[in-house]
């Protein structure tokens, strides 16, 4: 049964793989500047989306996931003609994030865990700010480490989901390595989009799976 429904869904996840390779690897062809780079970037992560209304919609904490995606495929898509909408947008997905994961809290996390998620709620702003001297930088960073650490928190796997938003922290982290005084090149140039969108994979299956395994069988 797990077997046919993951080659019946498969397609979702390839595509958005697919879509996030040809981005990578395709983004400076002039062929593909423009228009087809624009939307092989929103579908990445937006047909992750896609796979996730499949998988897990039809209930309320499905559709806040399937929405802090969906803000995310936007905000990859703005992000390329005007960075504060950009941000605005991921700011708002990090912002339904948090709700989604304090919906999934853990019931018994351990003090090592609760260590680590603050860490994550308040080192995030900190380094956010250090590599970038921007204090609205610091600000939306706020937001990133709430979700980082919200998931941390959830019952969701650890060093799926956890880790996941993990790399989303260290992506951004490149991002704002370019706005301050200290230049991480080459770094940023290869590791934002792998980091950004293997983070936001393994956040989507993540979720998926733990959701769908607790769905009634028909």
């Amino acid at each position: 049964m797990a077997k046919q429904a993951l080659i019946e869904h498969r397609p979702w996840l390839l595509a958005s793989v697919t879509a996030a390779v040809a981005f990578y690897f395709l983004s400076d062809n002039p062929v593909f500047e423009g228009t087809w780079g624009l939307i092989a970037k929103g579908a990445s992560v937006g047909l992750l989306a896609a796979y996730a209304l499949q998988r897990a919609g039809g209930t309320l904490d499905g559709a806040i996931f399937v929405l802090a995606l969906a803000l995310s495929a936007a905000g990859d898509m703005v992000l390329e003609l005007d960075f504060n909408s950009g941000g605005a947008l991921f700011f708002a997905s990090h912002l339904v994030a948090v709700v989604f994961y304090l919906r999934q809290r853990r019931k018994a996390p351990t003090p090592s865990q609760k260590l680590l998620a603050g860490a994550l709620l308040l080192g995030t702003p900190l380094v956010s700010y250090l590599l970038s001297l921007k204090p609205e930088i610091a600000l939306y960073s706020l937001a990133l480490g709430a979700m980082a650490a919200a998931a941390w928190m959830s019952r969701f796997p650890r060093y799926r989901v956890g880790t996941g938003a993990v790399l989303f922290i260290l992506s951004d982290w490149l991002i704002f390595s370019r706005m301050g005084p200290i230049s991480l090149e080459p770094a940023p140039s290869i590791l934002i989009w792998p980091l950004y969108y293997a983070g936001q994979l393994m956040i989507a299956t993540g979720v998926v799976q733990t959701l769908r395994g607790e769905r009634p069988v028909r």
